[in-house]
Formats: C-alpha cells, sequence, structure tokens
C-alpha cells in the first residue's frame, strides 16, 4: 500500500478504507508545553504556543494529529464565569463563585460570541494556525465541552448532582443552553478548519446508568447529531468509569469513543458491535509514565487485540507531563510494527 499522511490516515481509517497503520491520537496537554518549554497559562492563553507545542509533540512522537484542548474551562470563561488561571497547570472553575450558583441568571444568560475576542476566539486561531503550518499533513482536533461537563462548569459540579433530583426541568434547560452553545462554538471552529471535534463530557462519568439515560444522553445525541449536521466528524471523551453507559454511549453515533481506563475496550467492543472505532485505553499513570516502553507496547497490543481493526492507538486519558520520552514514543512504534 501507497504510504499515506497522517489526515490521510486517519480519515480513511475512519472511513473503513485500508490504512498502511494504525492511527495514533493521544491527548498531550501539559506534556506539550513543557516539551517546548513553555508555562501552561500561556500554552491555554496564547494560540502560538498552544500550535507550537502541539506540532512539536506530534513530529517528535510520530502523532497523527493535532488539537486545541487544553482546560474545560474555556466556555464557562468566556460566558462571564470566574475561572481560575495556575502559572503551571491547568485553569480551574471556582465552584463557589459558579455563575449559575442563582438558579434564575441562566434565562438571561447569553451564548457568548467564539469570535469576540475571549478564549474560544483565541482556540479559533489556533486552528487557523494549524492551517497555515500543517497544509493537510495532520488530522485538526477541535474542542467543545459535553453538556453535562459544561453544566457543572455553569452551575458547580456538585450543586448540578442535587439538582439532578431538586430540579429536572432546570437541568434539562441548561443542558440546552450548553448543546445550543457547544454547537455555536463548533461551527465556527469547522468554518476555521477543523477535521473533527472533540467532545469533553468528564462530568458525566459521576452520575450513575439512570441519570446518564434520562438526563445526559438525550443532550449527548443532540450534541453528536448537530455537530455532523455540521458536517465534521465526533470524538467522544468521558473521562473517568463510563462502563455503566457503554451500551449507551455507543447509540451516540460518534466517529471516535475514546475510552479512560476504567472502562474494559472488550466490553465496550461487546456492547457497542464491530463498527465503532475506539481509541485508547491504556492506563495513562500505572503503564505509561511508570512502566518501561516495551510494557506500554504490550498493553497497547493488549488493547488492540480487544478492540479489533476499528482501533487507534492511545492512551485512556492525557498523557502525564513527565512521562518518559521512550514511553511517548511506544505508541507510533507500536503502530508501525503492527497490522492495522
Amino acid at each position: 500500500m501507497c504510504s499515506m499522511n497522517s489526515r490521510e490516515r486517519v480519515l480513511a481509517h475512519l472511513e473503513g478504507r485500508p490504512v498502511d497503520r494504525l492511527p495514533v491520537m493521544p491527548i498531550t496537554m501539559q506534556f506539550a508545553a513543557d516539551l517546548i518549554g513553555a508555562r501552561y497559562r500561556d500554552y491555554a492563553n496564547d494560540h502560538r504556543v498552544l500550535v507550537e507545542g502541539q506540532m512539536r509533540v506530534a513530529e517528535d512522537f510520530g502523532f497523527d494529529y493535532v488539537n486545541t484542548m487544553s482546560d474545560p474551562a474555556r466556555e464557562a470563561g468566556d460566558c462571564g464565569a470566574v475561572v481560575e488561571h495556575f502559572e503551571n497547570s491547568p485553569a480551574a472553575m471556582v465552584e463557589a463563585q459558579a455563575l449559575l450558583g442563582d438558579k434564575t441568571v441562566l434565562s438571561r444568560l447569553k451564548i457568548p460570541d467564539p469570535l469576540g475576542g475571549g478564549r474560544m476566539h483565541n482556540s479559533l486561531r489556533a486552528i487557523t494556525l494549524f492551517q497555515e503550518r500543517l497544509r493537510g499533513d495532520k488530522l485538526i482536533e477541535g474542542w467543545v465541552e459535553g453538556p453535562c461537563a459544561e453544566a457543572a462548569d455553569l452551575r458547580g459540579i456538585n450543586t448540578l448532582m442535587l439538582d439532578f433530583y431538586d430540579d429536572p426541568q432546570f437541568v434539562r434547560d441548561l443542558f440546552e443552553f450548553c448543546v445550543a452553545m457547544a454547537l455555536r462554538f463548533a461551527r465556527e471552529q469547522v468554518a476555521a478548519g477543523v477535521d473533527m471535534i472533540g467532545v469533553g463530557d468528564a462530568a458525566a462519568s459521576l452520575v450513575g446508568p439512570h441519570i446518564y439515560e434520562e438526563f445526559v444522553w438525550p443532550y449527548e445525541k443532540k450534541l453528536v447529531d448537530g455537530l455532523h449536521a455540521l458536517g465534521t466528524r465526533v470524538r467522544l471523551h468521558i473521562c473517568g468509569n463510563t462502563r455503566f453507559a457503554l451500551a449507551n454511549i455507543g447509540r451516540l453515533g460518534c466517529d471516535v469513543v475514546d475510552l479512560d481506563s476504567l472502562a474494559p475496550l472488550a466490553e465496550a467492543r461487546a456492547l457497542m458491535g464491530p463498527g465503532q472505532v475506539l481509541l485508547g485505553n491504556v492506563n495513562p499513570v500505572v503503564i505509561v509514565r511508570n512502566s518501561r516502553r516495551d510494557e506500554v507496547q504490550t498493553a497497547l497490543a493488549e488493547c488492540h487485540r480487544h478492540a479489533g481493526a476499528r482501533y487507534i492507538v492511545g492512551a485512556g486519558c492525557e498523557i502525564p507531563r513527565d512521562t518518559p520520552p521512550e514511553n511517548v514514543r511506544a505508541f507510533a512504534e507500536y503502530a508501525r510494527s503492527s497490522s492495522p
């Protein structure tokens, strides 16, 4: 088979066409910033730093894509939420001052303009710069927060968990707002040139099967369908143990389901069927950071065995910043040495 560039490889694999090797798409953020000697505050807030870090990590370690991820506070911050920024770690929501601590604020809350000069705009500038510098060589992935994660950012995660019981209609109204905001942001990302949108919905792993099915799944489905209607592909990543929701996640219609290490790949394959592309899910700390390179490759081979041919090489979540470089190189080395 003729060799492919990275973008061609990922797109062909998603479409079920033959590829020269498996795509390699681990998540890196702090690792990428450290690789170029940048403060994480700058990585998260200056699109030029993020682009430099992502391109460097993709080039040095043989990844097939770059992404715009940095922290979950981007959309909420543009809405006016109180966000604490740190010198060398990701930004965090200040839950004690949650923007929607008073529920009535939701009725007055407006979706911010992604081109209005805030952090969403910074992400769009990164996409434009990726386009200029990559010229179609690697897949460009944008990012939005999923409905449960964004609702937790705006309302406060602990308060949201009570709202499911105390005020279910408010939760539905809030999720509607979050999906509408994500789609508006995604529309601008698609216009800027992304090939795929990643959806991070970390809080969804905390709710349990009944709340997930009743509240979260319908809005994740609305978001996934809306993203497809924009003409883009969808990668879903839910941090944590999603074992209880694997069958429902498989019904969302995502192009890629990115599984954390707590959710068994064998179960995901059995419940989602043979066609779903699965990514992951090597333990990012116990294996990727703390083991030897050969142990990382062994773990990847086990994931590949469980997932089968519809597999993308990656870790369960973000590769830790102090991971030995040889362990990060193990991802592309495995992809080059194995049959798709």
